[in-house]
C-alpha cells in the first residue's frame, strides 16, 4: 500500500535546521516549548524587575559598594547577555559604583576556562571594552578560598575574588535541568565559580531518587546548591525564562530564592509538555547551538526523553556536537569499555566522579532504548564515545521505520536539552 508524506518537519541542528518527512499513517506529535508571548520590550522588562527586586533585596544597600562581582554563564548557555547586563550594568552606575569597580566573571564551571581571545562570545564587545572579564579555573587551588560545609557534606570552595566581593550577582536563565531540577538562582555562582570538588560532590546527588528535571523543593542537588550559595552568600539573582527561539517571556531580578519561586512555574509553562502516552520513536534536538555544542552538553536532551520512550524504542538524537566530547575525563574514561552495560557496573562500583558521569548518564539511557545519533562526530570518535552514528538523517529514519508498527506514536522534540515531557496518568 503506498505511503503518502506528511509535509517536511524542521529540527534544529548546530547553527541551522535538518529537514525530514514521516509517514501520515504514523502519529506524530510535537513536544516543543509553549508559544508563550515573549515580552513586547526585553530591555523595559529587565529594566522594571531591577526596580522591582524580589525577596527584600534592595540595591540602594550597596550604594557606592567598593567592589562587584557579577557570575556569568560560558559560551554553553544561551543566556541572553547582550539584553540582561547593559540595564544591570546601568543600575549598579545609578547607585554610585564606578565601572573600575566591577568584574565579570565566566562561571565555566568544570569546563576549561575560556580564553580572553572567546570572551566576545559571551559578552557584547562594548561591555568587554568598559569593563574588567575573567574566567574562572576550578582546578586552580590559588583561586579558591573555603568558606564551610553544607548540611549534605558538600565542601564549599568559592573563587576568593566573588567570594569576597561586596556585592555578588548571579546572571542566567532559569530552565529545567536533568537532574538539579533548575538551572538559575545561585547556580550560576554555586557551580560556576567554585571548585571541580565543590562541584562533584553537589553533582553526585544526582544519584539521589528526587534529583530529577523540574523539581525544586524536595530535589537534594538542587537544595545543596541552595546552600552552596547562601554559604558564599549570593546576594541577587537576575535570571530570564527564554522561549525554544531564545526569546525574553519574563524577568526576574532579586533574593536569588525568591527569584527562583517566581520564575520556575513560568519556566514549567514554557517547558513542560504533558504526553498521553509513551513513544515507539522520538527524533530528539538538543536545541542547536550552543545546546549541541559537545556531546557533553547535548547528552541532556536523551536524559530527558527516555522517560516517555518504551522499553526498546528507538530515539534518534540529532546533536552536531562541533567541540567532541566535551571533557577529556569521560572522553578517556568511556574509551576502557566495550560496551554501555560495562560502563554502568563500573561506574557503580567506584566514587563518584565528575565527567565519568556523563559516561554513566548515556549508558543508563542507551540499555534501555535503541539509540540513533546523527553527528559531525568523527567515526572515530563516535565509536570511542560507544555512540551509534548513522551517516544522516534520513537513514536514521530509515533504520528507525524498519520495525515501527505503522500506527506507532512518534514524537519530534526540537529543544530536547529543556523540554520536560510528563506522561498524563503519571
Amino acid at each position: 500500500m503506498k505511503r503518502f508524506l506528511l509535509a517536511e518537519h524542521k529540527i534544529p541542528y548546530a547553527k541551522t535546521h535538518l529537514t525530514f518527512s514521516l509517514p501520515d499513517s504514523l502519529h506524530v506529535e510535537r513536544l516543543a516549548p509553549a508559544p508563550i508571548a515573549p515580552a513586547a520590550d526585553a530591555t523595559r522588562a529587565v529594566i522594571d524587575a531591577l526596580n522591582h527586586p524580589l525577596g527584600g533585596f534592595h540595591f540602594d544597600d550597596f550604594a557606592r559598594t567598593k567592589s562587584v562581582v557579577i557570575a556569568i554563564n560560558d559560551k554553553t548557555r544561551p543566556v541572553p547577555l547582550h539584553i540582561l547586563l547593559p540595564p544591570l550594568l546601568q543600575r549598579l552606575a545609578q547607585i554610585g559604583i564606578p565601572d573600575r569597580a566591577i568584574t565579570l566573571m565566566i562561571g565555566v564551571g568544570t569546563h576549561a576556562p575560556m580564553p580572553r581571545e572567546e570572551f566576545g562570545a559571551v559578552v557584547p564587545a562594548e561591555i568587554l571594552a568598559r569593563y574588567r572579564v575573567v574566567s574562572h579555573d576550578c582546578d586552580d587551588t590559588s583561586l579558591n578560598i573555603f568558606l564551610g560545609k553544607t548540611k549534605r557534606g558538600t565542601r564549599v570552595l568559592c573563587h576568593r575574588e566573588y567570594a569576597d566581593a561586596d556585592l555578588r550577582i548571579a546572571l542566567g536563565d532559569i530552565e529545567p535541568h536533568q537532574f538539579m531540577g533548575f538551572s538559575g538562582g545561585v547556580k550560576s555562582a554555586a557551580v560556576g565559580v567554585t571548585a571541580r570538588e565543590t562541584i562533584a560532590q553537589n553533582h553526585a546527588l544526582m544519584m539521589e531518587p528526587n534529583a530529577h528535571q523540574g523539581r525544586y523543593d524536595d530535589n537534594p542537588a538542587r537544595q545543596d546548591c541552595e546552600e552552596i550559595g547562601k554559604i558564599i552568600g549570593v546576594h541577587c539573582a537576575l535570571n530570564s525564562v527564554i522561549d525554544e527561539h531564545k526569546q525574553i517571556v519574563g524577568v526576574f531580578a532579586g533574593d536569588p530564592v525568591a527569584v527562583m519561586r517566581a520564575g520556575t512555574p513560568l519556566a514549567l509553562d514554557v517547558y513542560r509538555v504533558n504526553v498521553a502516552a509513551r513513544f515507539d520513536l522520538m527524533i530528539v534536538s538538543a536545541g542547536g547551538h550552543p545546546k549541541d555544542i559537545n556531546v557533553y552538553q547535548a547528552q541532556k536532551a536523551v536524559g530527558h526523553t527516555t522517560p516517555v520512550m518504551k522499553r526498546g524504542a528507538t530515539i534518534i538524537w540529532v546533536a552536531a556536537c562541533p567541540e567532541g566530547a566535551g571533557s577529556k575525563v569521560y572522553e578517556e574514561y568511556v574509551a576502557q569499555f566495550s560496551s554501555h552495560e560495562a560502563v554502568i557496573a563500573n561506574f557503580k562500583s567506584a566514587p563518584f566522579q565528575l565527567g565519568k558521569h556523563k559516561a554513566f548518564q548515556i549508558a543508563r539511557d542507551a540499555t534501555q532504548v535503541r539509540l540513533l545519533m546523527v553527528t559531525d562526530l568523527s567515526p572515530e570518535l563516535a565509536r570511542k564515545l560507544l555512540l551509534p552514528r548513522v551517516e544522516s538523517l534520513d537513514a536514521a529514519l530509515a533504520i528507525a521505520q524498519r520495525d515501527l508498527p505503522r500506527d506507532a506514536p512518534v514524537g519530534i522534540m526540537p529543544v530536547g536539552n529543556v523540554t520536560v515531557p510528563v506522561l498524563r496518568d503519571v
